[in-house]
């Protein structure tokens, strides 16, 4: 059974913990860019927000094979490098950043977005 209280937020209930692990993986790449043979990892985020959306969702099962794949953790893979290493890193420093900054801001988005539902919640309780 899903949570009122994230029906209420939306989609970005779900998104906001996706959006950090996102950043998270970012940071570990720009921290590792001169670690020899570190890949690149990222996030498939619509993947794993369809899967997040879908685990919320109430479903009936006739199996229990059936859930398997809502049980799976996100899908992290390793991002193709833009410019050859000949130490076998992936990592191109501002590639990372671009990709940083803009999770940084989608982050930021979805946090207003609860911020503004929480205050409208609140404001409703209290008349005010």
């Amino acid at each position: 059974m899903s949570n009122p209280i994230s029906n209420y937020l939306g989609v970005h209930a779900a998104a906001l913990p996706l959006r950090e692990q996102r950043m998270q993986l970012i940071a570990s790449n720009l921290s590792n860019a001169d670690t020899p043979n570190f890949k690149a990892k990222d996030l498939d985020f619509q993947a794993a927000l369809e899967q997040a959306a879908a685990k919320a969702a109430p479903l009936r099962s006739t199996s229990e094979q059936h859930m398997t794949l809502l049980n799976a953790s996100p899908r992290i893979f390793e991002r193709d490098g833009v410019q050859p290493s000949l130490d076998g890193n992936t990592v191109d420093a501002d590639t990372e950043r671009a990709a940083y900054g803009r999770a940084a801001l989608e982050y930021r988005a979805s946090l207003s977005f609860i911020e503004s539902k929480v205050r409208t919640m609140l404001t409703a309780i209290t008349g005010q």
